[in-house]
């Protein structure tokens, strides 16, 4: 991967990735952060490529270290919001996931991304990034229900593949108040774990 076109070029190895996350963290563009998102899903899907090298990975299985690898690249985006795009990929790589082996520390990360993008569209005052984002951050402690346009796009995706339910309906009962998607009993059990 060439640093001149990064954007543009396929990430191949371990070595490519490394210098994507490089440029994100020197200069936060969202395209980039977007792409190593992509990357981080396609890893999840498969369990190969440049997001999962040196180690063995499961497809549709998130771990700790994709986990800290989309904790990373969040956290290249410095002080602005969460943007829609990186939730919607945060979706994505849920969605994609069926297991999980982090001990709930992607949900975690998952429910607080969401509920920064969420909040920061609805002209709240949220906290720092990185702050938000930090695992030693309750998420209760500064979300709050929202209305209007935004909590529509939040019922909408939530309702797209309703899989792994339990930080749905984390961020369903802190931002929007009540449980619009179905939970099973299961979910509940991953939510209290």
């Amino acid at each position: 991967m060439q640093n001149t076109n990064q954007l543009e070029a396929r990430i191949e190895t371990a070595a490519d990735l490394g210098a994507l996350l490089a440029a994100i963290e020197r200069a936060p563009v969202m395209a980039s952060r977007l792409k190593a998102l992509a990357e981080v899903r396609n890893g999840v899907i498969t369990g190969e490529g440049p997001t999962t090298a040196g180690r063995v990975h499961f497809s549709r299985c998130i771990d700790r270290d994709d986990t800290a690898l989309v904790r990373r690249i969040l956290n290249a985006g410095g002080a602005e919001a969460v943007t829609s795009a990186e939730a919607d990929a945060l979706f994505d790589i849920h969605e994609a996931a069926f297991e999980r082996a982090d001990d709930g520390a992607f949900d975690d990360l998952f429910a607080k991304a969401v509920a920064h993008h969420v909040l920061a569209a609805a002209g709240r005052r949220v906290p720092a990034r990185a702050v938000a984002l930090a695992s030693t951050t309750p998420l209760d402690a500064w979300a709050a229900p929202v209305e209007g346009e935004v909590a529509a796009w939040l019922q909408g995706r939530m309702r797209r593949k309703p899989r792994n339910q339990g930080p749905l309906a984390m961020i369903a009962a802190l931002l929007l108040g009540a449980a619009p998607v179905a939970i099973s009993l299961g979910a509940v059990v991953d939510l209290a774990a």
